[in-house]
């Protein structure tokens, strides 16, 4: 099974994923933005925004994911924001394909809470200013994330809340 956790940057996706890991059975974290980082030298030569435009990085996830869970079994957990829908639909539907059952998540946190969050970031002044400039992104996309994913509020919720509500959601 993959536990696909979506929302915008900052929402708190990689905290979620780390306690998610902690409470569902033999579950390991699969970070796809792996997956393109091993693209980006291979692929300078076709310039693209993000490294998800690159058609092989999308394919690539679904295989990976497949040969790990073919491999250990057990849940992936993957902390991924897919703000395109054409490229979740690729994801998902070649997750279906692969006999990988799906259950996406997404995050989601009210913009002066996400601000909030995403300034008190430590990670420095450049990381805020990126994750502020995909506040918009995530916001164009909402309607169609609500239709594909299961929304899981989290302001004014703890991350050990937020991850044992969508791990009793997992379970039931």
């Amino acid at each position: 099974m993959i536990v696909w956790l979506n929302g915008t940057f900052g929402v708190g996706k990689t905290t979620t994923s780390r306690l998610l890991t902690e409470l569902l059975p033999d579950a390991r974290i699969f970070d796809s933005e792996t997956v393109g980082y091993m693209l980006r030298p291979v692929l300078a030569s076709v310039p693209v925004a993000d490294f998800q435009d690159h058609p092989p990085w999308r394919a690539l996830v679904v295989e990976t994911a497949a040969q790990i869970l073919g491999y250990v079994g057990g849940t992936l957990v993957v902390p991924q924001s897919v703000l395109v829908r054409a490229y979740w639909i690729e994801l998902r539907d070649g997750l279906a394909k692969s006999g990988i059952p799906l259950r996406h998540f997404v995050l989601h946190a009210a913009p002066l809470t996400l601000a909030a969050r995403i300034d008190s970031d430590p990670e420095g002044i450049g990381i805020r200013r990126w994750r502020h400039d995909h506040v918009a992104p995530y916001a164009d996309a909402l309607p169609w994330l609500r239709e594909e994913g299961e929304i899981v509020e989290t302001v004014d919720v703890a991350p050990d809340e937020v991850a044992r509500r969508i791990a009793a959601a997992v379970s039931a």
